[in-house]
């Protein structure tokens, strides 16, 4: 439980109490509670007063004259997310950060910067907030809007004060607060106008967002299962209880928001479930077309998450690669100019926002075709507005890293190396290549992987089923990608190298399972590249968390995606016309998600796994 230490007795007719105890604090009061002209304990009585409280347990310290807005305290004083968080007047430090705050308490300065009101000096916690930030504690402050937080001076004050929070419904603003400020059009205005009703409504029955993320999934699954019946209403409740599960996807988050229940395991189950419960519909889709009408639509269904994946990658190597460079200038490129002119008219805004598909727009695209059309046209339909949204969002990063200078620090280049995932092959062939890679021009690396990319999947595409070209150009992938990582990746363009890198990897096993035409190939295919992708996905949100990669043993161990490519040739070229090659990719995909979904749970259940949650608004 979590402590509040009053720095004194509350003023009168002051619903402080009430509200941090509200606020789930147990109430603690420093210097004599009889001494309400006090107007703050001393610090030796507070930092006694700190000492007695657990250890573990995160510490807040209000001062006895707040007057402001229950929702502002809550937003200071119960945020999980960072190790301090102050407002005016109040204060919060979890237990990473409380011996910096026992050590602010016997600073000199504090007693002048806290004293009595008629001195005029700042409140107590204000000074202790300030004390941190001064040791290198981040002391997180939240946008108040309208809110108010503050600590009156005088009795005019207070009465002032206590009219301007009258005036603000303080309920209203944290039921908006709990829905982004940017996200898509679908979700702006056929959702989030309800959902952060029924997030208020889970709040209020003590519904946590793990539950209701999970609820999600469920929905989500019985979606793909309805769809897999392959019948006109088994498609019609398909669409229904995927639009559902958005709803509840939606509602997680704002839940989240709203009552500030942020954890680790809720960031891990966020990162995975929408990419689970997305892929996992595909897969019903397809079932539900060879059941319901012998239509085979499995390579539709896996390009379409091959798709979707190489677009997520795009946007998450491209963000690494510009989140911390160093000496970016101003972009005066034309495009640049006309974006700034079309963000003047409102509804360009909105129209470029649904242009690139984000995840609402793409699920009620889904879940209308599902209901009206079939499977094929369902996913034919995905897969061009997939493609056009990829071609528009890949082609403004080109325009943006062409038309701005910048230098990649070491951090970002080893996002991007991590991103890559390149095994012991790769790794080897880059020791023998790296004085060559030095040499050369520094588009090399992304015009390489490219190129080997290229190579791969155009051969195991065009070869016959059987055919041990493919192996060989596996082998020659092998090369360029070791050449492609041999120097740090700070290249402009070098952000580019992991999409290409994932591209190979996917197509290669799409290609290689259409063209055998062995029963259950693609099926196989699909629940191999679902593996290898929870692998890529959770390498991403390790890195947005600051703990960098998986175990590089692990990396090794699974093979690296330069060895994963020319195993999968070899299976392909070893087991030809038989169903050996299923049973092998099958295997495969059962080991690997063996191996990583283990060690990915235990590292997210882990107390030092980070809770990462996308406040961005980013498509997803």
């Amino acid at each position: 439980m979590s402590t509040a230490i009053l720095t004194g007795p509350p003023v009168a007719a002051s619903p402080i109490e009430g509200d941090l105890r509200d606020l789930g604090f147990a109430l603690v009061t420093a210097g004599d509670p009889a001494d309400t002209a006090a107007a703050v304990a001393d610090t030796g009585a507070l930092a006694a007063r700190l000492a007695a409280v657990p250890a573990g347990e995160r510490v807040a310290v209000v001062d006895r004259r707040f007057t402001g807005h229950v929702h502002a305290l809550r937003l200071a004083l119960t945020d999980p997310r960072f190790p301090a968080a102050a407002v005016a007047g109040a204060l919060s430090v979890q237990a990473q950060a409380r011996p910096v705050l026992a050590r602010a308490l016997t600073a000199p300065t504090v007693p002048a910067a806290a004293g009595p009101v008629a001195v005029g000096g700042a409140p107590l916690p204000d000074a202790l907030a300030s004390l941190l930030e001064a040791e290198g504690v981040v002391v997180h402050r939240p946008e108040l809007g309208v809110l108010i937080a503050t600590v009156p001076a005088d009795e005019a004050e207070r009465a002032t004060a206590q009219s301007a929070v009258a005036s603000v419904d303080d309920e209203a603003v944290r039921l908006c607060s709990a829905v982004k400020s940017r996200d898509g059009f679908f979700t702006t205005h056929f959702v989030s106008p309800y959902s952060r009703y029924i997030a208020r409504w889970c709040a209020r029955r003590g519904l946590t967002p793990n539950q209701v993320t999970t609820a999600s999934l469920l929905v989500a699954l019985l979606a793909a299962a309805s769809a897999a019946t392959g019948t006109r209403p088994g498609f019609v409740a398909a669409g229904g209880l995927l639009l559902a599960s958005f709803v509840l996807d939606c509602t997680d988050g704002q839940l989240a928001r709203y009552s500030l229940q942020y954890s680790t395991l809720g960031a891990w189950l966020d990162a995975t479930f929408d990419r689970a419960k997305e892929y996992a519909y595909y897969a019903g889709l397809a079932l539900g077309a060879s059941r319901g009408g012998s239509d085979d639509v499995w390579t539709l269904a896996l390009g379409a998450m091959v798709l979707q994946i190489c677009r997520h990658v795009v946007d998450f190597s491209f963000n690494e690669s510009i989140q911390d460079a160093q000496g970016v200038t101003g972009n005066t490129s034309p495009a640049a100019a006309l974006s700034d002119r079309l963000d003047r008219l409102g509804w360009t805004i909105w129209l470029r926002r649904m242009i690139v598909l984000p995840i609402g727009e793409r699920w009620a695209l889904m879940a209308l075709f599902t209901a009206a059309t079939t499977p094929r046209i369902t996913l034919c339909v995905l897969l061009t507005g997939c493609a056009l949204a990829a071609c528009y969002t890949t082609a403004g990063r080109l325009l943006r890293t062409l038309t701005r200078k910048a230098t990649r620090t070491d951090r970002s280049a080893g996002a991007l190396a991590e991103l890559t995932d390149s095994g012991l092959l790769a790794e080897a062939v880059a020791r023998v290549l790296a004085p060559l890679s030095r040499r050369l021009l520094a588009a090399a690396a992304p015009a390489v992987a490219l190129l080997g990319a290229a190579a791969l999947v155009i051969t195991s595409a065009l070869a016959p089923a059987g055919s041990w070209w493919p192996v060989l150009a596996a082998a020659v992938y092998v090369v360029t990608s070791g050449f492609a990582v041999a120097s740090p990746l700070k290249g402009a363009l070098d952000w580019l190298v992991p999409p290409f890198f994932r591209a190979a990897e996917y197509g290669t096993v799409l290609a290689l399972a259409a063209v055998c035409e062995v029963n259950g190939a693609l099926p196989a295919a699909f629940g191999l590249v679902a593996a290898v992708a929870y692998h890529h996905y959770d390498t991403v949100y390790r890195i947005r968390g600051g703990t960098g990669a998986p175990p590089r043993t692990l990396v090794r161990v699974l093979g690296g995606q330069e060895g994963r490519a020319l195993a999968v040739t070899a299976v392909a070229a070893a087991f030809v016309g038989s169903t050996g090659f299923t049973v092998v990719l099958t295997a495969l995909a059962v080991a690997l998600a063996v191996l990583v979904l283990s060690e990915s749970i235990r590292f997210w259940v882990s107390s030092q796994a980070p809770a990462v949650h996308d406040e961005t608004g980013e498509p997803a």
